[in-house]
């Protein structure tokens, strides 16, 4: 994560106090993230929307029509789980401020291809209890007119049309109200010592099925795509996932293709979730430690969880799959 300065101004005229406040809140902010650079963009060069198919919850928006308001910009996807761990604080933000003067922008940008279809978005917008604006950037437009690389990324934008800073990633939801409030001409709010520390006990990184991003799959040091037959190691190292049964090996995900067929994962985590869709309903037999929980059924295009906890130490974890037809995207992890 890195939040960055960028030229200030304000339709208000905040005192000098306020603005020290302000710059001291933006460099605490970037102090705390990881140095990862996004290529910069200046005050002067605030993308538009670009491309974008369609709006839910809004008529079409453009950075010139909200010219006058502090604008969030808040690029995510509905089966990232950071992104949906995320949703419910910038909810708050633009349902506590939307009445002051603060426009939320939720620009979905698909991970995944199904995330491309209008209809998923609609049901997940609804889902999700999602109200501000979202814009449809299917073709990654405006991803890439941003120069965007993280879901979910954060961009704050003041009143003159200026980039304050973004922030990559979950966390540090009370330093981005803050900012949004002195932007606004408001008091700071008080820290929140909870803050965000369940974050930190997470021992896994997310996990991709796909040939273009698979790197944990045990046993496969070069992945390749095709139908292939996969037998289960003897163990699995942390972070490790293997596969048995016959499947075929897309770039995005691993479908099943035999009549049956498991998933075998060692990881350290408190919360399991996995992508997964299927061509009809699959219900999923799922033990982990070898202990049974809940079984899940899978069809919809879409995340689901299927081990939730507060354990994080190290966990086995065994999914069954009773029949063909299962597209697993990736693992992800709370």
């Amino acid at each position: 994560m890195i939040l960055s300065i960028r030229s200030m101004s304000w339709s208000y005229r905040p005192s000098r106090h306020r603005l020290r406040m302000l710059l001291a809140l933006f460099f605490a902010l970037a102090s705390s993230f990881s140095t990862r650079a996004l290529i910069p963009v200046t005050a002067a060069q605030v993308p538009d929307f670009a491309g974008i198919d369609r709006w839910i919850n809004s008529p079409p928006l453009t950075m010139a029509t909200l010219r006058g308001k502090v604008v969030l910009v808040d690029f995510w996807a509905y089966s990232c789980i950071n992104c949906l761990r995320a949703m419910p604080r910038t909810e708050h933000l633009y349902e506590t401020y939307k009445d002051k003067g603060l426009v939320v922008v939720g620009v979905h940008s698909p991970e995944f291809d199904f995330e491309g279809n209008a209809a998923n978005v609609d049901h997940a917008v609804r889902r999700l209890g999602v109200t501000y604006p979202v814009a449809l950037d299917n073709h990654l437009d405006t991803w890439n007119a941003w120069h965007n690389q993280y879901w979910p990324a954060q961009y704050l934008i003041d009143q003159n049309g200026n980039l304050i800073g973004h922030q990559f990633g979950e966390g540090n939801y009370l330093r981005m109200e803050n900012a949004v409030r002195l932007l606004l001409g408001m008091n700071l709010l008080a820290n929140d010592a909870s803050s965000d520390n369940a974050l930190d006990r997470i021992g896994s990184p997310e996990m991709f099925f796909g040939s273009a991003h698979q790197k944990n799959l045990a046993g496969v040091d070069t992945p390749r795509n095709g139908i292939q037959r996969f037998t289960m190691p003897g163990r699995l190292a942390l972070n490790q996932f293997g596969l048995s049964g016959q499947w075929e090996i897309t770039d995005q995900y691993a479908r099943l293709t035999g009549d049956h067929g498991e998933i075998h994962l060692h990881f350290k985590a408190g919360k399991l979730h996995m992508v997964a869709s299927s061509d009809q309903p699959v219900t999923l037999e799922i033990l982990v430690d070898g202990k049974p929980q809940p079984s899940v059924t899978v069809q919809p295009s879409q995340l689901y969880t299927l081990f939730d906890s507060h354990d994080y130490r190290d966990h086995q974890l065994t999914l069954r799959v009773p029949g063909a037809g299962l597209h697993a995207y990736t693992f992800s992890f709370g």
